[in-house]
């Protein structure tokens, strides 16, 4: 089952992007889109998406099911500027993200839970019980 639907495209964006970084050394970055780094783990009782939001306010998070997608949204926001403050590069990206994932058939979603610590989002995916062998007995007739 997939648990995580890829992009082939995303790579091909990085590899770029390096290409226009290393070229605007020393110039401001303009502003992008930006998507938070994400692991996806499993244990025997659930699976784990830890999702990394450092700078991102809890209550500008938000976590939805729908349909058998996790989604993962919300913003970022700028800094206030101070009036005679000059900056001579901004890296860090601002702005709205949305992060969506399959999730596998044996997700309860009625018992998904997330929390947040230290800039990381882990959200619980507790998985169903295993449906038990059923012996059905046959007829003769």
């Amino acid at each position: 089952m997939q648990l995580v639907q890829w992009n082939p495209f995303r790579e091909m964006d990085d590899f770029f992007k390096s290409f226009q970084h290393a070229s605007t050394r020393g110039l401001p970055v303009t502003a992008e889109a930006w998507a938070p780094a994400v692991d996806i783990s499993e244990t025997p009782q659930e699976y784990r998406v830890k999702a990394e939001l450092s700078g991102v306010n809890k209550d500008d998070i938000k976590v939805t099911t729908q349909n058998g997608v996790l989604t993962l949204s919300g913003e970022r926001k700028a800094e206030k500027v101070e009036k005679d403050e000059k900056h001579h590069r901004i890296e860090r990206s601002y702005g709205s993200f949305t992060r969506s994932f399959v999730l596998p058939d044996d997700v309860a979603e009625d018992r998904i839970t997330a929390e947040c610590k230290d800039g990381v989002v882990l959200v619980r995916l507790p998985k169903t019980e295993a449906p038990k062998a059923k012996s059905i007995e046959v007829k003769v007739h």
